[in-house]
């Protein structure tokens, strides 16, 4: 997992809850001694550890963590990758393009980095199904990225985001649609 997602991930702690709630996280993961730097890809396990750790210091479930995470992570990611949206994108236009775009930048930075394949199919101008592919059983951070999406573009009252899949398989399918409200 690239330590950008670490490094997000202990401010995303910090700011809604705070910083001796990630200190006692860390510990809780039989992480205390690590500093994720965002330049290193770092084991996958560190991010089930603190996760897990948060689900059960929190009561929610690591599907509730991962959504909430993901949608607290757009605004830094959009800042990441301006260069490569196109200023006319909505929402669905930015889903369809994040895999040649987005992640064919993360891919090309790093051999380590494996951000999930996205297969998109868009079925009209309003509506597109997302297959999300990795082993690593994120569809629940998936699916809160695309409802930061919405609320990145504006569009969060007229978007819709329905898993139609478990959020916690290898492969999970999303309906995303523009809806009148």
């Amino acid at each position: 997992m690239h330590g950008t997602i670490f490094t997000l991930l202990k401010r995303y702690v910090q700011t809604q809850y705070d910083h001796s709630t990630w200190v006692n996280l860390l510990e809780a993961s039989g992480l205390s001694a690590t500093d994720f730097n965002h330049k290193n890809v770092y084991p996958d396990e560190h991010l089930y550890r603190l996760v897990g750790e948060a689900a059960t210091m929190t009561g929610l479930s690591a599907d509730e963590l991962h959504e909430k995470f993901g949608e607290y992570l757009v605004p830094d990611l959009m800042y990441m990758y301006q260069k490569l949206v196109k200023p006319e994108w909505t929402t669905l236009d930015m889903i369809e393009h994040t895999e040649n775009t987005m992640h064919r930048q993360v891919r090309a930075e790093h051999a380590g980095n494996t951000p999930p394949v996205l297969n998109v199919t868009r079925l009209s101008s309003d509506e597109l199904f997302i297959d999300y592919v990795s082993v690593r059983r994120m569809g629940a951070l998936a699916v809160g990225i695309v409802r930061g999406l919405a609320k990145y573009y504006d569009e969060a009252d007229q978007i819709e985001v329905e898993p139609t899949t478990s959020e916690n398989g290898e492969h999970v399918r999303i309906r995303v649609r523009r809806v009148s409200r």
